[in-house]
């Protein structure tokens, strides 16, 4: 079955960064588009950053230019490298596996989250 399994997440003063990895498996996952999202305390969930299976990328404009969102092809894995960190960037972060390979698709699988809190 599809497992999508975050790690990384953790306390980090504001400017500081972090790097999120979600590890895959039970689907074929370069033919995939992968994404982070998150979700804040009493807010619904958002869209952190997207990749297609062809490694095209798509972020946040709250997130642009701090946050690169990557894919490992062999290792089936997809990571969020989080610099300049935020206190809004406070949020539990879950991996998600796309319906097909563009970023024009919703997510069907999530992983369980992990918690990211950046103190100011």
């Amino acid at each position: 079955q599809v497992q999508l399994v975050e790690s990384g997440g953790g306390l980090v003063q504001a400017g500081g960064s972090l790097t999120l990895s979600c590890a895959t498996s039970g689907f074929a996952f370069g033919m995939y588009a992968m994404g982070w999202y998150r979700q804040a305390p009493g807010k619904e969930r958002e869209v952190v950053a997207r990749i297609s299976s062809g490694g095209v990328t798509v972020y946040a404009d709250a997130v642009g230019g701090r946050f690169t969102i990557s894919r490992d092809n062999v290792k089936n894995s997809v990571h969020l490298q989080m610099n300049r960190l935020k206190a809004d960037d406070t949020a539990v972060y879950y991996c998600a596996k796309h319906r097909a390979p563009s970023l024009q698709t919703n997510p069907d699988y999530w992983g369980q989250g992990t918690q990211v809190t950046v103190s100011s």
